[in-house]
């Protein structure tokens, strides 16, 4: 539609140039079609053409006046030279693009009486087809666009309505997974270590009632209790090995599983160790590797970050993983109150996660500055 108004436009000049040489009004024609061309390519960057009806972002304010511009311009031209009344057609959608409805319809009409009124003042002769055709035009123009307006609408509702439902079905798959494999856990635990726990209680209580009368078979009763005790404590080490991390199987550190992160093709994650590595509790392994890997998908997903740095560091008496990006940053603290704000649930579970070991989780960003997060997990003495 822009390239049409643009030939439509040039077309005109051309004519009026070859129709009229050397008019007096000719340096007026020229500067105006300039002026219209000008304010046209200005539509686009006030917005004034560059949304469909009720997803513009221009304010109203800003894009009325811009088609005012335009309209009076081309009123003008049409005045001066009535061959430049044909430029109308892309101006009726750009009205329909612009404007309400109702109003835009109006200024429609306007436009189309000012054609007719046009190629009336250019014909030798009265020719209906000339009273006629141009409102027939500028009819199925707008019916049309208006047709295809509500279409497009429609398919918006419906594309909202599909993104909507399928983030609905993969909250429900995800809730369906995790109920799933809580039962999994709950036979598991049920199955296993409370039949031995059950079994252990039982055989401990005979060797209480029996132990003055028939102490060998109390010995025989807690020796036996023993023995569930360590099946119970081998089905026990292997269920916390199945909900490990995949990541750290193998008897992979978490300094190498920390190196194999990573956050998509677009952001460069790098990887820095510092200090003496030293053994980690599996339960800190574990929530390390979660917390960053937590944060590299928070930096993917929201930061716009281009780069990421995780940092490992043994500082002797605690173990600390750092999570730097460059990206948009956000604010950190609300501004009634003065605390913390966790954004979404990923932030929260990560404090959680450190809390349970005694750790600490400290975020600082600005917003345009990134973002730095830090957790710190206090070691255990050796020996």
């Amino acid at each position: 539609m822009h390239t049409a108004f643009f030939l439509l436009l040039g077309a005109s000049v051309a004519r009026f140039l070859l129709r009229h040489p050397g008019e007096p009004r000719t340096p007026w024609i020229i500067a105006l079609s300039i002026t219209l061309a000008l304010l046209y390519v200005l539509g686009p960057a006030v917005g004034a053409t560059g949304a469909p009806p009720g997803r513009a972002t221009t304010p109203t304010h800003r894009r009325r006046p811009w088609l005012g511009l335009v309209v009076a311009t081309w009123l003008v031209l049409v005045v001066l030279a009535p061959s430049f009344a044909w430029c109308a057609v892309p101006l009726f959608f750009t009205a329909l693009r612009t404007l309400p409805p109702r109003a835009a319809v109006a200024l429609v009409a306007v436009l189309t009486v000012f054609v007719v009124a046009a190629q009336l003042k250019l014909s030798t002769a009265f020719d209906p087809n000339l009273l006629l055709a141009p409102p027939a035009i500028a009819a199925l123009a707008t019916a049309v666009f208006i047709h295809m307006e509500r279409q497009a609408q429609a398919q918006r509702a419906l594309i909202d309505d599909l993104i909507r439902t399928r983030r609905e079905l993969a909250a429900t798959e995800r809730r369906e997974g995790t109920l799933a494999e809580r039962q999994r856990l709950s036979m598991e635990i049920h199955d296993t270590l409370a039949q031995h726990l059950s079994s252990q209680q039982m055989l401990l209580q005979a060797a209480d009632r029996t132990w003055d009368t028939d102490p060998a078979t109390a010995r025989a009763h807690v020796r036996t209790a023993t023995g569930i005790a360590a099946r119970g404590l081998a089905e026990a080490r292997r269920l916390v090995h199945d909900l490990a991390p995949p990541e750290l199987d193998n008897g992979a550190g978490l300094a190498d599983a920390l190196r194999a992160l990573d956050a998509g093709p677009d952001i460069e994650v790098r990887f820095h160790l510092e200090g003496v590595p030293a053994p980690l509790p599996d339960r800190a392994e574990s929530a390390l590797l979660r917390i960053a890997q937590g944060a590299l998908a928070n930096i993917r997903e929201h930061s716009g970050a281009r780069t990421a740095a995780l940092t490992l560091s043994f500082l002797g008496d605690q173990v600390v993983l750092d999570i730097a990006d460059d990206g948009t940053g956000f604010t950190t603290t609300t501004p009634a109150t003065g605390a913390t704000s966790d954004r979404g649930h990923g932030l929260p579970a990560m404090r959680a996660r450190v809390r349970q070991l005694g750790g600490t989780l400290t975020i600082e960003s600005t917003p345009g500055e990134g973002t730095v997060l830090s957790a710190s997990i206090p070691l255990e003495p050796t020996g």
